[in-house]
């Protein structure tokens, strides 16, 4: 009777695990759906990038006084050997544009450019002035960024080139298999107040060669927004240096960005980049992005909230806040110290996923990133930069690249220290001779060419030291994969064997096309270079019991609010 007892027993947990089994191969495993996930992003600072055409340069702009010139500017100060720039150099789309198949084959689906709307003609003579290494400064300094808006319903003259206006340029994107992220601002217009004599431009917006206002030179306490019309669109307090502070709570400055940011849209924008997003308040946010979304259905966009606590940031992130995506500055922060000069531990990274538990909607639509035109350069070694590219393109989130990063240009370097310095042709010419470049596009053809890796849950399995093991699972609308990443940012080989949730089967390795049979109750032994990334793939469903329990957990992740 005991023995009958104990046969029924085993043969009833045989059917209950056969029919768990069962139930994860047809099971929704994903981080995220959201289609812009599979692209991973390359930053372009447009004017520094390449000058395809030297006719729309504008190098007359400003006329012949050193105070409001506007074409290169170097900037004082600078040590021997180093240079910083406050004028324009030239970038445009055209230089873009040439460039497209290199940013493709680099292993990139989108293109972020800055702003295209227009912007003053002349360097800005009010403010601090802009000295070598310093920060918030910008007498001397011209829009050659684009940030500095003052016709948001013009293209800037110093972009497009006969036959090539902004929707030539996406259309010509799109040939090449690139998306345009578009970057925009809604927080502020051009630098307003403080100015020796008021400035044609600076403190004013137009609507299409229309005036609709203008600062008048005027300290923002000295607005007078309820009596003259002229400043009924700024806020008569200060924010962000001398910049015109839009008032966010005022509909006609809602309708003038909704318009102007519309047309652009329809010539070819794919997804919008924010700029400045948490300098206007939620219900800004949530009103707009309904309003875009109402145009184009799913437009993905992501904002710039500058602070490393991701309790400040998540909230742009939820769906009664316009449900944008933010660049993950809290990642960023410990990346810096993972894979730049202090060398930390990848278990510095682990507490800011937030695969489990966190604030974000969700993690897996976080721009991810280590450095950008804001803030010093990563300060890192080649392998340092390499290792930082092993792990943006196969942990969770949608890697973004800053222009020059394939080579490491200006490494460590700050805004009016080299950090936004022109690129060119030259050097691009030239970026396969680096062992970034080699390395980046290695893994970045990777990721685009793995769902897993794209829109992948994941499950740590290890990090600690040099070394991470996790894996990327995707299984959704009749596609199944399970990605296996192994990271070594090591100075010496390491040896990786793994065991545990590991189905059997046939793994392919994406970098080298390796193959390794897994047997039943196996494991998978490799050994990962120094300063090397292997990814497993494996083309089936989930099929282990222990794996699908922990993949169920993490779709059940809580959201605190």
């Amino acid at each position: 009777m005991k023995a009958a007892r104990l046969q029924a027993w085993t043969i009833g947990t045989a059917l209950l695990a056969l029919s768990a089994v069962a139930a994860a191969q047809t099971r929704d495993y994903y981080g995220t759906l959201e289609p812009f996930a599979s692209d991973a992003v390359y930053f372009v600072l447009t004017d520094r990038y390449v000058n395809g055409d030297p006719g729309n340069d504008q190098r007359d702009q400003g006329g012949p006084d050193p105070a409001t010139r506007s074409f290169d500017r170097p900037v004082p100060g600078a040590p021997v050997g180093e240079s910083d720039n406050v004028g324009y150099l030239g970038g445009d789309f055209k230089g873009l544009l040439a460039n497209a198949g290199y940013i493709r084959d680099l292993g990139f689906g989108a293109v972020w450019l800055t702003p295209i709307v227009d912007n003053p003609d002349q360097a800005f003579t009010g403010g601090e002035a802009v000295t070598w290494g310093g920060a918030f400064q910008d007498r001397g300094k011209t829009g050659y960024h684009g940030y500095w808006g003052v016709d948001f319903y013009r293209l800037d003259e110093h972009l497009p080139s006969p036959g090539l206006d902004f929707a030539a340029l996406t259309a010509g994107l799109r040939r090449h298999g690139l998306k345009t992220v578009l970057d925009i601002v809604a927080n502020h217009g051009s630098p307003s107040f403080t100015m020796p004599r008021d400035q044609s431009g600076f403190g004013e917006l137009y609507r299409d060669g229309v005036l609709v206002a203008d600062h008048q030179n005027l300290a923002p306490a000295q607005l007078d927004p309820a009596r003259n019309r002229l400043h009924r669109y700024f806020h008569a307090e200060p924010d962000l240096v001398q910049l015109s502070n839009l008032d966010d709570g005022n509909p006609e400055v809602m309708d003038y960005l909704v318009g102007a940011y519309s047309q652009w849209i329809a010539q070819g924008v794919d997804a919008l980049r924010i700029d400045t997003i948490r300098h206007m308040q939620l219900p800004f946010w949530k009103a707009f992005s309904d309003r875009i979304r109402a145009q184009r259905p799913g437009m993905f966009m992501f904002g710039e909230a500058f602070d490393y606590d991701a309790g400040k940031i998540a909230p742009f992130t939820w769906a009664e806040n316009g449900g944008v995506s933010v660049l993950d500055f809290p990642l960023k922060q410990r990346m810096a110290e993972v894979f730049g000069r202090s060398g930390a531990g990848y278990q510095r990274l682990r507490d800011r996923l937030y695969l489990r538990r966190g604030p974000y909607a969700n993690p897996y639509e976080l721009m991810t990133f280590y450095d950008n035109h804001d803030m010093p350069r990563l300060d890192a070694s080649d392998e340092g930069f390499i290792d930082a590219h092993h792990w943006l393109f196969t942990a969770r989130g949608i890697p973004v690249i800053y222009y020059g990063s394939e080579t490491g240009f200006m490494r460590g370097r700050a805004e009016h220290a080299g950090n936004r310095n022109y690129y060119g042709q030259t050097r691009i010419d030239a970026a396969a001779d680096s062992p970034i470049y080699r390395q980046l596009r290695r893994i970045a053809r990777a990721r685009a060419a793995t769902p897993a890796l794209q829109r992948g849950l994941q499950l740590d399995l290890e990090l600690r030291g040099n070394r991470a093991t996790f894996y990327r699972v995707y299984q959704h609308d009749g596609q199944q994969q399970i990605a296996l990443v192994l990271l070594n940012k090591g100075d010496a080989p390491a040896e990786f064997a793994v065991r545990r949730y590991l189905q059997p089967g046939q793994w392919r390795e994406a970098l080298d096309g390796e193959v390794v049979e897994v047997p039943e109750r196996g494991r998978l032994t490799t050994t990962v270079p120094a300063h090397g990334a292997k990814v497993f793939v494996l083309d089936a469903p989930v099929t282990r019991a222990d794996l699908a329990r922990q993949l169920d957990r993490l779709m059940r992740r809580a959201v605190v609010r």
